[in-house]
């Protein structure tokens, strides 16, 4: 393999204009199948075998009014009842706009006596807007942003809730920030613009085609809108991160006097080998989320790995091809003294931390356990849950509805829960009237609307709103105690069947995720030790690294749970209310930062093992790897801390708890694991860091991560110059 990349490596820097023809014809075809085939990024979940989602298709079945998407607008008076007839007339006008929008099919009357939908004061009401579709788009919530300035100009105050609104969500624009950081880290690392700008400029050429292969995937299937944030987060990070190892590996390859063909093959070979490694160990991960039986979570995942492949594939071609166009000139106006490149590594910073550790690893092994348990101890209490409305930005118009419901109609109203009661036969009322009574009885009930029934007579739809808010755990219980208790006692001996869906697809949906997690953690860490122990042929070190890694994203979780869930730190970074954690973001957070920390793990170890195979001194290999990468690492972990940082601003929540997550167990894992217990386990165990059966030694094929196959011009042992010392 390190042949094979040699060679691409130094042929893509011999023939760049070639290469670079290349990928403007693949991006161009990729462009021009997302326009002919491709499709927007939508939320269209399904939960497939839990009761919630069979209700849910039975209402989409047998009545067909509600099979598409619905929002709701609400309109409220300080000044005179909205009964009033000026008020009357502003009203039926937006409804009239409303139901003029596109692929909108019924807009409800709020004055129906038998709508419900007129506070007892007469001082706040609500339209429901029926659309066709079933995921709407950011022309939708234009609609009806002009529909509802009608009702404003004539003194009502109109709000949109967020089932419009949100599909009009879309990135801060804080990124930005990310980028800059990763400008400025690049250029003091660098000391050039000519190496700081290929990076930079790498990353965004794999997110603008990887974003384009994601919206083919989106013609194909429904894509969460949510994938494309995270989409651009990861493909920021991870872009930038593997251009900077393999930029840093050539840059010191065309200083110890190499060509710039030669120097870009040998960078590919390694640098660019680890690249591969540590991203399909991140592809490995975001892929096992199909264990999570969660289609919607799936294709997040495939969409999501779409990124990281394309980033992949520019590291080893397209950055070799971009080395080999500005030639010596990488390093021009460089601002670092060039002495520090030949410091010894024991005398470096770096090198002599690692040497300390490496002198007391039983102290800083058990320290750096204590802290990261300490930081992980939030992580028992989690609790998962969908956010409702109420975490919205203040100034946002769903925010201003939600309240306007919750102070005009109650708590549970945001979130009902959908009762669907299906009769033996056509026309019988006894089994739904049961239900009904047995519905207001209970005391976790504040209402149960009049039941509907289908054009058929044997289906009827019950709201039924919680005394609590949707995002209340006391609302799972109730959806538990409802199927367990009071739904069977109604329909025994009616031969009718009751099932739940509406606010009960979150219960459901965080129940599917709960059981699944722990099969999907150990699905992932499994893959990846194997893939781990072909690397760097040991058991012992993708057993620690896994170990480690899980340790780290127990931290990361523990933080979560400490911010949001207890609200520590929440006006920091702009969190009004705690709110539960995300059902998603457990699996993907999980997903992403082990396949990230094994990044970290694969760039640092593959330096160690070369060291140790070409010293046999497992101590000094240690030293000498940590001081040859530390700085390498310090820079890629600062860049993915700010461009997830960069997220956390924005009014998405799921955003900013995926921002909040993925930034701190970088900083996490590049600090207290790469800097303190890797060095201190692998002192603690020494020579036995690379032990390997030799019957499993003779099974595993030999990947070559240190480069000792022989490649044309210099070969890789003797164009091994140490990296920039920290």
């Amino acid at each position: 393999m390190s042949e094979f990349l040699f060679n691409l490596g130094r042929r893509c820097a011999q023939h760049p204009f070639r290469v670079l023809g290349i990928w403007l014809a693949s991006a161009a075809m990729v462009f021009g199948i997302q326009a002919a085939v491709g499709g927007p990024l939508n939320n269209n979940f399904r939960v497939p075998g839990v009761e919630s989602q069979t209700a849910a298709d039975i209402l989409t079945a047998r009545f067909p009014a509600r099979a598409g998407a619905s929002g709701r607008v609400i309109f409220h008076s300080t000044k005179v009842p909205l009964t009033d007839s000026r008020a009357r007339t502003a009203i039926h006008d937006t409804r009239r706009a409303l139901a003029a929008g596109a692929d909108v099919v019924a807009v409800s009357d709020p004055f129906n006596p038998q709508a419900g939908a007129l506070s007892p004061d007469r001082r706040t009401a609500y339209v429901d807007v029926n659309y066709s579709v079933q995921t709407l788009k950011a022309a939708h919530a234009t609609d009806a942003q002009r529909a509802v300035a009608i009702a404003r100009h004539d003194g009502l105050q109109a709000e949109i809730g967020g089932s419009i609104m949100n599909a009009k969500q879309g990135a801060s624009g804080s990124e930005g920030f990310g980028v800059l950081v990763a400008i400025i880290v690049l250029l003091v690392a660098f000391g050039s613009a000519m190496a700081m700008g290929i990076p930079i400029a790498t990353a965004f050429v794999g997110i603008l085609v990887g974003s384009a292969g994601m919206g083919i995937l989106a013609g194909l299937t429904d894509v969460p809108s949510v994938s494309g944030m995270l989409g651009m987060m990861i493909g920021l990070g991870v872009g930038i991160d593997y251009a900077l190892f393999v930029v840093t590996r050539h840059r010191q390859h065309l200083r110890d006097g190499a060509t710039v063909a030669d120097a870009a093959g040998v960078a590919n070979a390694t640098a660019g080998k680890a690249v591969l490694f540590a991203g399909g160990t991140v592809v490995i991960a975001i892929l096992g989320l199909v264990v999570a039986g969660l289609p919607a979570v799936t294709i997040m995942g495939v969409a999501i790995a779409i990124i990281v492949v394309v980033a992949m594939a520019a590291a080893v071609t397209l950055l070799p091809a971009l080395l080999g166009l500005v030639g010596t000139k990488i390093d021009k106006l460089s601002i670092h003294r060039r002495s520090h490149l030949t410091t010894p590594s024991h005398q470096t910073l770096s090198g002599r931390w690692a040497h300390h550790v490496g002198l007391h690893p039983v102290r800083y092994a058990a320290m750096s356990l204590l802290v990261l348990c300490a930081i992980a101890l939030p992580v028992f209490h989690m609790r998962i849950g969908l956010a409702d409305d109420s975490n919205a930005a203040p100034s946002s118009t769903q925010r201003r509805a939600y309240g306007l419901l919750v102070s005009s109609f109650g708590k549970g109203f945001n979130g009902p829960i959908v009762a669907v009661v299906q009769t033996p036969t056509a026309g019988d009322r006894v089994a739904v009237a049961r239900l009904h009574e047995a519905l207001e009885s209970d005391r976790g009930v504040a209402a149960v609307s009049p039941p509907q029934f289908n054009r058929a007579g044997d289906t009827a739809v019950l709201k039924v709103e919680p005394t609590t808010s949707p995002q209340d755990a006391a609302t799972d219980e109730l959806v538990r105690h409802l199927r367990a208790d009071v739904l069977p006692a109604a329909m025994r001996g009616t031969g009718a069947h009751a099932s739940l869906t509406g606010r009960a697809m979150i219960t459901d949906l965080t129940e599917r995720i709960s059981a699944r997690l722990p099969f999907f953690i150990g699905a992932v860490v499994a893959l990846s030790f194997v893939l781990l122990m072909i690397v760097f042929r040991s058991v012992l070190v993708p057993f620690k690294a896994a170990l480690l890694n899980l340790l780290s994203i127990g931290a990361a979780y523990g933080v979560v749970v400490a911010v949001f869930q207890w609200g520590w730190a929440k006006n920091l970074i702009g969190l009004d209310n705690t709110i539960p954690v995300n059902p998603f973001v457990p699996m993907m957070m999980f997903a992403i930062l082990f396949g990230l920390s094994m990044d970290y793990e694969v760039f640092l170890l593959s330096r160690v093992r070369e060291e140790f195979v070409r010293s046999g001194d497992s101590h000094t290999s240690v030293v000498d790897g940590l001081s040859t990468t530390a700085r390498v690492i310090t820079s890629a972990a600062l860049i993915m801390i700010s461009v997830f940082g960069a997220f956390i601003p924005g009014d998405n929540v799921t955003i900013k708890m995926f921002g909040v997550g993925l930034a701190v167990a970088v900083l996490i894992d590049a600090t207290l694991v790469r800097l303190v217990l890797v060095p201190a386990t692998m002192s603690l165990l020494g020579s036995a860091n690379w032990w390997l059966p030799r019957w499993l030694d003779r099974l595993l094929p030999d990947l070559d991560l240190d480069g000792r196959v022989a490649v044309e011009g210099p070969s890789v042992d003797e164009c091994e110059p140490a990296l920039d010392a920290a």
